[in-house]
């Protein structure tokens, strides 16, 4: 959190356009890495904002999904807790599984 502040700042101080920083260009993926870095913040800054992350990176696979809209917005695929209450076979877990898949289509 003290880290993100510290970018707040520096877009606050016109170290960085807001519409092109550290924060709303997060999370960073491999793809960004390995093209055309054309962001006015080092790529190192990119993807290590903290000097911690060095040791343990996880590396998103893609940016943000719909903005902000995908992070506030969750959609649980998981099955209801009743079906794991009641009585289940392979064929009603299978069902469920194929109910839940059919949902998010």
């Amino acid at each position: 959190m003290v880290q993100i502040r510290r970018e707040i700042a520096a877009v606050a101080d016109g170290k960085y356009p807001a519409d092109n920083n550290p924060l709303c260009n997060a999370p960073h993926t491999v793809a960004d890495l390995v093209g055309e870095w054309d962001r006015p913040y080092s790529c190192e800054q990119g993807v290590y904002p903290d000097e911690r992350l060095k040791q343990n990176k996880y590396c998103m696979a893609v940016n943000r999904i719909n903005n902000v809209y995908g992070d506030r917005h969750l959609v649980c695929t998981c099955p209801p807790i009743s079906a794991w209450l009641e009585d289940n076979s392979e064929e009603k877990m299978a069902n469920l599984h194929n109910k839940t898949q059919a949902k998010l289509k």
